[in-house]
């Protein structure tokens, strides 16, 4: 695969993801929507990673932070807030006390204005891609 099909695959990814995000939260699943956001963004991230980058096989981490400290975009202090506020919703590896804390904690309004949030932040990516071009 060549970079242009490579940054497509992320993006087209991130977009499925974007989808089952819908679905998770209409169904109440609402760490696992939260989940998603982080899943969707962080493909995104890799997608503009293999655009700023040499090599076509981005890190194996799902640390947004990291991600985007290697890629040439400018996010906005609110930005970077959103992003490292997202890595603790990557739920994989945790213990099991924090995820019972996350689902506690996790509520309806709180997965609303989360997902509007990162919807911001996905268009202006997706927006950024389309600048590099």
């Amino acid at each position: 695969m060549g970079r242009n099909e490579i940054i497509a695959h992320w993006l087209k990814m991130a977009e499925r993801d974007w989808l089952s995000v819908k679905l998770l939260f209409e169904g109440k699943q609402y760490v696992h929507t939260l989940f998603f956001l982080h899943l969707v963004i962080e493909k995104i991230l890799k997608a503009h990673w293999v655009k700023d980058n040499e090599e076509t096989n981005p890190p194996r981490t799902h640390d947004l932070d990291q991600l985007y400290s290697q890629t040439t975009l400018q996010l906005s202090a609110e930005q970077l807030d959103l992003i490292r506020v997202m890595n603790a919703w990557n739920l994989e590896g945790r213990y099991q006390d924090y995820k019972d804390k996350f689902y506690r904690d996790t509520t309806p309004a709180y997965t609303k204005n989360k997902i509007d949030q990162v919807d911001s932040l996905r268009l202006w990516l997706l927006s950024e891609m389309q600048n590099k071009k």
